[in-house]
C-alpha cells in the first residue's frame, strides 16, 4: 500500500470497524486523564462482535515493563492480526494518525514477545505492556521505489518521497531503509508511556540500548521502558528510523 493511501485506510476502519479479515468491532471513546497532570489521553477503546474466542487471557499480572513494537503491516491488517485465536495480541495500536485503539484491558496479557524471548516468553509477556505502531518497518528497493517485505509489487513511496522512510547506510538487519513514523505517532506514544508508568508505576527509565540484544538476566531483570528488540535476535522492531532521542526528550519534558 502507497504511504499516501494510508490516511483513507485509516479513516475507513475508524468509520466501520471491519478489520481486513472481516471482523467487525463497535468503538467506544475513553478520555482519561495522565496521572497528576493536568493532560488526558483520548482511547478508541475496541468492542468485538460476535460468539469469538478471546486473544488475550483475563488475568492481572503485575507490570514491570513497556515493550515498544511496530506492526510490520497496515492497521486493518495490523488490528485483524492481533485478534485472532492464538492469544498473540498488545492492549494498544498507534495508527499513524495517532489514534490509539485499546484492544484489551492493559491490566492483563497475551504473549507478544514470542518464542526465544529473552527471559521467557510467558514470564516476560505477563509482566509487560506492549504498544505496537503501525508501521510498515524494513523497505526493499526495487527500481525507484521502496516496497515491503512481503512483495515487490507492494509499494510504499518513491525514493523521492523521502519524508516517508528513513534510509541506513550501513544497512540495519541487512535492510537499508525503514519507514518513518509520523508526528501524531509520536505524540501518542510519549502520551501513552507516561500514562502507563503512571497508572502502574514503572519507572521512568529508558534502556540505554533500543537496538541491544539483552540477556535473559539483564532483560529479566529490568524495569521500564525497553523494545522487542532487546529480547529477541530476529527482530527489527522498534528499528532505527524511530527517533529514540525525540521520544526520550518527549518524556523528559511532558
Amino acid at each position: 500500500m502507497k504511504a499516501t493511501s494510508i490516511p483513507d485506510h485509516e479513516r475507513t476502519f475508524a468509520l466501520n470497524g471491519i478489520d481486513s479479515s472481516g471482523k467487525k468491532f463497535n468503538f467506544q471513546d475513553l478520555n482519561l486523564q495522565i496521572g497528576n497532570t493536568n493532560q488526558s489521553i483520548d482511547f478508541k477503546v475496541c468492542n468485538l462482535e460476535g460468539n469469538v474466542g478471546d486473544f488475550y487471557y483475563r488475568e492481572e499480572t503485575n507490570k514491570r515493563k513497556i515493550v515498544l513494537h511496530y506492526t510490520m503491516g497496515y492497521l486493518k491488517g495490523d488490528i485483524a492480526t492481533l485478534t485472532g485465536a492464538d492469544h498473540v495480541s498488545v492492549p494498544f495500536v498507534v495508527a499513524r494518525n495517532g489514534t490509539i485503539y485499546n484492544l484489551f484491558p492493559s491490566k492483563y496479557w497475551s504473549y507478544h514477545l514470542g518464542p526465544g524471548a529473552s527471559g521467557g516468553n510467558t514470564q516476560m509477556s505477563k509482566e509487560s505492556i506492549g504498544i505496537e505502531i503501525s508501521n510498515i518497518g524494513p523497505l526493499v528497493l526495487n527500481g525507484n521505489n521502496l516496497t515491503s517485505v512481503y512483495s515487490n509489487s507492494d509499494i510504499y513511496c518513491s525514493l523521492n518521497e523521502k519524508q516517508f522512510y528513513v534510509a541506513q547506510n550501513p544497512s540495519v538487519k541487512n535492510y537499508g531503509y525503514y519507514a518513518s513514523f509520523t508526528n501524531a505517532q509520536y505524540i501518542s506514544v510519549i502520551k501513552l508511556v507516561k500514562f502507563l508508568i503512571a497508572k502502574y508505576n514503572i519507572p521512568e527509565v529508558v534502556v540505554n540500548d533500543p537496538a541491544g540484544l539483552m540477556n535473559d538476566n539483564d532483560f529479566a531483570t529490568f524495569s521500564g521502558i525497553v523494545t522487542h528488540t532487546n529480547c529477541r535476535k530476529d527482530k527489527t522492531d522498534i528499528g532505527p528510523a524511530f527517533d529514540w532521542q525525540r521520544f526520550e526528550d518527549g518524556l523528559t519534558n511532558f
